[in-house]
Formats: structure tokens, C-alpha cells, sequence
């Protein structure tokens, strides 16, 4: 009886411990909480947090598609091209898609707000072209300029800012802190001004729509500095809800010249805007070569002709998918330029234009004008459709 007593215990104890280790082997591991993106709404729509850290990033841009047509663009024209059949030109299009990449970041540090910018544009299509007789004996040589293809990638935009210092590839505070031309696509007929630089900038925002700029710029191409010594932008700007008034001055260290320009924006009411800006500069020792893109007497920033420019025109909202924009412009060499579109919101993000634009630019004086040409008017159309996200 005890042997069987000792027996069966004996087993009960094996299966127990049997037990016990078989639900051990079966026991699953608590599974690691998932890290989601969290939404940062501090610095607006578009934001959130990368993850593990305190920085909000957004990713944005715009898939961008052009049609020209006509005459406006250059003097001789721009669409002229060589007939495939040899038998003289033949006007094309002019066409242009583009991929557009922007990021932004925001981080509140103990030195305000550390924020980043880049944006960079990839584009296909073509460009002007004509046929040309290169030694006048023939036979004519096409450009191929107006055949589409792969074009430029451009980084225009990269630069990083602590509270108010701004570091980086900008466009200049001659352009960006008074405002450009209107809303039309067209805004340089006449232009009023050179765009890519290296920047070491400060803004000042002294309250009560008050605010300030001093930039430190490297110029482009041509217009890029030639010492160690900077051209130099300073702008001061007076904000209110009726509209603003601006005021910038620029110093071209290439020339040792000055330019500066005054802008008047007005809110008329709630479908009306208006701007006009007016532009000064001594020419004395600027002579640049026209293959920097204009004759003599154009610099980084009076990049119009002669002294003076004016440009002005508006926005008319008919609604809040529909309006009307416009420019007119004019200089001392008697250059003019108007450009007019019609821009509606399909849906949400995604707009299509149509512009209609007129210039009438050159001088018989080879030192006035653009490449030296004679005074033309050239019309020309441009149909966008821009997808923006």
C-alpha cells in the first residue's frame, strides 16, 4: 500500500512539473509600444514630429506644367525654328513640365525658432531656338535649343535661420523682403532685380508692423562679387490691415553703385489689391558685356534700363476659385511690358492659368536695349497647370 501510495504520488509530481513547463514554453512576449508620427501644429498646417526627436518637418512642392505660344521672350522671336523639311521656320511650342521639392523644419530652442528651407526644381522641355547661317555661305544650322529634353536641376533654396539670422542659398532681400511684381507669371519684362545669392542676413521685427532687414549677398553668375567685399541690401517695412510700405537700397560692391527701390501694396477691400513700386539707380560705372544676358548699364540689382522703373497692377478676386491678375511695367529706355491672366482653382491644389503677355523692348543704340536690338513689340500666350501639395 505505501509502495503504491509512493507510486502514484511520484507521477502526480511529474505531470505537474510536465505542466508547469509546458505553459512556460508557450508564454509570448509583450510586444514593444509602436511609435507613431505625432502632428506638430506650432508652426501651421502640413507639420509633424520626426520621430525621437523635438524637430517638425513638412514636405511640400508642386508638379508644374507650361504651354507658350507667340512671339514674347525675345526680340527675334521664340518660337522660330528650322522646318524639318528645310524649306524655312516654322513656329512651335513652347513647353515646360516641372517637379518642384520643398521641405521645411522647425525647433523652438533656447534661441528661438531653428528653421530650415530648401526647395529644388527638376525640368523637362524645351527652350527658344532658331536657325542661323553661321559664316553666310550656308548651308542653315537649327539650334537645338527647341527640341525637348531634360533641362536644369536647380537647388533655389537652402538656407537655415535662428531667430532672426538666416544663413544660406536665398533669393535677395532686394526682391523677396519688398515683394515681387504682381501675380502674374510674367513678372520680368522689365525686371526689377537679381534673384540667386548666398545670404548672411538678420530681420528685425521691432512690433507694430515695424520690421527690418540687412542682408550680406554673393550675387550670380556675373553679378557675383569680385572681392571680399559683399553687396550689401538693407530694407525697412511698415505693416498694417490696409496694406504696407517698403523701402530697400542695395549696394553692387562690383561697381561700388547704388539702387534701391519704394513699394505702396493697398488692401481696397476684400476682392481688391493693389501695388505700385518704383526703382532708382546710378548707372555711371556699370558696363556689363551683353553676354551677361542685357547690354550696358545693368548691374546685380538695376537690372532695368536707364535711371528709373516703374511697375504696377493688381488682384481682383472674383471668387474664392476665380481671379484676375495684371502688371505693367516700364523704364527709362522706354521698355514696356504688360501681362495680364485669368487663374482658377480647379479643386483644391491644383490651379490652371492663362496669361496673355506684351512687350516692347530694345534701342537702336547698342548700349541700350537687350543684346543691343532694335525696339520690337512681340506678344506671346502661356497656359500653366499646377498641382500644389
Amino acid at each position: 500500500m505505501n509502495i503504491k501510495s509512493l507510486l502514484l504520488g511520484s507521477a502526480a509530481a511529474l505531470i505537474a512539473v510536465s505542466g508547469a513547463r509546458a505553459a512556460d514554453a508557450v508564454v509570448v512576449a509583450e510586444p514593444e509600444p509602436a511609435e507613431y508620427v505625432k502632428i506638430c501644429d506650432v508652426y501651421g498646417a502640413g507639420y509633424f514630429y520626426i520621430p525621437g526627436t523635438e524637430t517638425c518637418l513638412r514636405i511640400g512642392g508642386y508638379v508644374r506644367y507650361d504651354i507658350g505660344v507667340g512671339d514674347h521672350g525675345t526680340n527675334d522671336g521664340v518660337n522660330n525654328v528650322l522646318d524639318h523639311m528645310g524649306d524655312g521656320s516654322h513656329d512651335t511650342y513652347y513647353k515646360q513640365a516641372r517637379f518642384a521639392l520643398k521641405t521645411w523644419t522647425g525647433q523652438e530652442t533656447e534661441l528661438g525658432t531653428l528653421k530650415t528651407y530648401t526647395e529644388t526644381r527638376f525640368n523637362f522641355g524645351n527652350n527658344t531656338g532658331d536657325y542661323t547661317d553661321p559664316d553666310g555661305a550656308g548651308p542653315l544650322t537649327a539650334s537645338t535649343d527647341w527640341q525637348g529634353h531634360n533641362k536644369t536641376t536647380s537647388l533655389n533654396f537652402a538656407w537655415i535661420q535662428l531667430g532672426g539670422l538666416r544663413v544660406g542659398k536665398d533669393e535677395s532681400a532686394f526682391d523677396t523682403f519688398i515683394g515681387y511684381a504682381g501675380n502674374v507669371i510674367q513678372d520680368t519684362i522689365v525686371p526689377y532685380g537679381g534673384f540667386d545669392t548666398n545670404v548672411i542676413q538678420y530681420y528685425f521685427d521691432a512690433g507694430n508692423g515695424f520690421s527690418a532687414v540687412v542682408s550680406l549677398e554673393e550675387g550670380y553668375g556675373a553679378y557675383s562679387i569680385d572681392s571680399y567685399v559683399p553687396h550689401v541690401v538693407g530694407g525697412v517695412k511698415w505693416t498694417q490691415g490696409w496694406g504696407a510700405i517698403t523701402g530697400v537700397v542695395a549696394y553692387d560692391s562690383n561697381y561700388e553703385e547704388v539702387s534701391g527701390k519704394v513699394r505702396l501694396d493697398v488692401n481696397v477691400s476684400n476682392e481688391l489689391s493693389l501695388f505700385i513700386m518704383g526703382g532708382y539707380g546710378a548707372d555711371n560705372n556699370i558696363g556689363d558685356s551683353p553676354t551677361t544676358g542685357f547690354a550696358g548699364g545693368r548691374a546685380m540689382y538695376k537690372q532695368w534700363g536707364g535711371n528709373w522703373a516703374v511697375w504696377g497692377g493688381g488682384t481682383y478676386k472674383f471668387n474664392e476659385k476665380t481671379s484676375f491678375n495684371a502688371q505693367v511695367s516700364y523704364d527709362d529706355w522706354k521698355n514696356l511690358g504688360i501681362a495680364a491672366n485669368i487663374a482658377y482653382d480647379v479643386v483644391p491644389g491644383f490651379t490652371v492659368t492663362a496669361e496673355v503677355d506684351y512687350q516692347n523692348v530694345g534701342s537702336d543704340d547698342l548700349a541700350k536695349g537687350w543684346f543691343g536690338a532694335d525696339k520690337k513689340s512681340n506678344v506671346g500666350g502661356l497656359l500653366r497647370f499646377q498641382r500644389s501639395f
